[in-house]
Parts: structure tokens; sequence; C-alpha cells
């Protein structure tokens, strides 16, 4: 299993314990299995941090901790997925979304240039918001049940592989 590359990035359990956003989560942050890598923590981990990384929001890290949190699985890989959607790739994925939501809801993708202004946003939220937010939606449960069944069966080829090499020792 790549569990030992996976920890090799991962962040340590005192700084994220100690960063100003996820101080607000206080005791609940000790819990043990919110910091271990095991065969339950690590495919719930990549479920909930590939769901939340598909939702258009601001303090997404928050999020994701929240969510490992609420479902105890590990909070570095579900806060570490997050990442990514970033500047370079969210222009990408969010329009994917968009054309996929479109689809769903039976509209015609509509031509649209992105403005960083809060009047464009407030414009664009009930012309391409809906399309938007169905498709980030479809999408982000689609990466999180994928990366379940992913992380999971990688777990599992990995033990049956361990137990295959120490019986053939």
């Amino acid at each position: 299993m790549p569990k030992k590359l996976i920890k090799k990035f991962m962040p340590k359990p005192e700084s994220l314990r100690e960063h100003k956003y996820l101080r607000i989560f206080g005791t609940l942050l000790n819990k043990p299995n919110l910091w271990a890598l095991n065969r339950k923590s690590a495919p719930g981990a990549f479920a909930v941090g590939l769901f939340v990384a598909w939702i258009p929001m601001p303090f997404q890290m928050v999020v994701a901790a929240g969510f490992a949190i609420l479902f105890n699985v590990n909070i570095p890989v579900a806060v570490a997925l997050v990442w990514i959607t970033n500047p370079l790739t969210m222009p990408i994925m969010f329009y994917g979304a968009y054309l996929l939501g479109a689809k769903i809801l039976g509209h015609e993708p509509q031509d649209f240039h992105f403005e960083a202004t809060w009047a464009w946003i407030e414009a664009s939220v009930s012309t391409i918001g809906p399309a938007f937010l169905v498709g980030s939606l479809v999408i982000g449960m689609i990466s999180a049940l994928s990366g379940y069944i992913v992380i999971k069966s990688m777990w599992r080829y990995s033990v049956l592989f361990k137990w295959q090499k120490r019986k053939g020792e």
C-alpha cells in the first residue's frame, strides 16, 4: 500500500491542531483515528477530501476537517485532497462541472466570460449557478465513491500481496 508514501507527505498532527482555522474543533481533534492511517480511515478520508474538493466554497480545508471529524476518518488526508482544486485546476474542473450540470438539468450551456467582481457573481448565481452546483455535487459524489473504492481495493490488494509474499518465504 502507498501508506509510506502518503505518510511522507502528510502534515504532522501537531501542526494541524495548531492551525488557526482548525482550532475551532478543540478537543474533537484528540480522537486517535483522526490521525491514524489505516484501512478504515484512509478510504473515508479520500472520499471526504474528494467530495469537498468539488464543492465551490471558501475554506474547503476547514469543511474537510469538519467532515473528517464527523465521519471519524484521517484529517490530514482529507484536508490535503481539497488542494486538488487550486488556482491552476479550478477553472477547468468547475467549467466541466458546469457543463455536466447543464446537461443534467437539460439546459443549453451559456457562453460567459468570468470577471472577478461581485456584480458578475451576483448576476451569474441565477443563470449558471444551478447547473454549476448540480454538476459540482454530482462529480463530488462520483469522485468520493470512486476514491473510496479505489483506496479500499488498493489497501486490500496490498494486504493480500503481503500475505502471499509471507507464504512464499
